[in-house]
């Protein structure tokens, strides 16, 4: 049997990872379908960013990148925000195991794509990245949104601090989704088809 690459087959146990952990969830989320909503928010922001408000990162590239945000949690899990942002030295031991985790993962690749996984694996920069935390953090709100929908109160003070954390980024194309895109998440599906 010829040496074969894990790097794949990692990545699709994704969705063995479950988020929100330390809250009661009306339905479970994983990291595999987290990293694709976000992905299509971050093309989305994208696409209004350029569109609408002079924006110059490409819809295409934000979308690979946000597909790729949460990588390195196939080795770390995923380590609930209260935890993760308690105080700077937490944050910084888990941006360095993250770093790792990340270099790791890329180590499993032939040579040959090492560069062209190297920028998705790797934390994105400049206005790149304020895209990808921005849907990375859309996508956390939409989560709240659709829990307290289903009458899980739980999620009612997250909802408050993650729609806070996005209005405080003041970007164009965030607000321009929140009010145009928003609404329709807290809708029945007959309400949604039929707007």
């Amino acid at each position: 049997m010829s040496e074969s690459s894990s790097f794949y087959a990692l990545l699709f146990r994704m969705r063995h990872i479950v988020r929100w952990g330390l809250m009661r969830n009306s339905y479970q989320e994983n990291v595999q379908e987290h990293s694709y909503m976000t992905a299509v928010l971050a093309h989305a922001l994208a696409a209004i960013g350029c569109e609408l408000f002079s924006g110059t990162v490409e819809p295409e590239r934000a979308a690979a990148a946000a597909l790729f945000h949460d990588a390195s949690e196939i080795f770390t899990g995923d380590l609930p925000t209260p935890v993760k942002y308690q105080n700077a030295e937490i944050m910084s031991a888990y941006k360095d195991v993250e770093q790792r985790a990340s270099e790791k993962l890329l180590s499993m690749l032939p040579d040959e794509l090492r560069g062209t996984y190297s920028p998705l694996l790797s934390e994105a920069e400049g206005e790149l990245r304020m895209i990808v935390k921005a849907a990375d953090k859309l996508a956390a709100y939409i989560k709240c949104v659709e829990e307290i929908k289903a009458g899980n109160a739980e999620f009612s003070t997250a909802k408050k601090q993650t729609l806070a954390s996005l209005h405080a980024m003041e970007r164009p194309e965030v607000e321009y989704f929140l009010e145009n895109f928003m609404n329709a998440f807290s809708l029945t599906l007959d309400e949604q088809i039929y707007l």
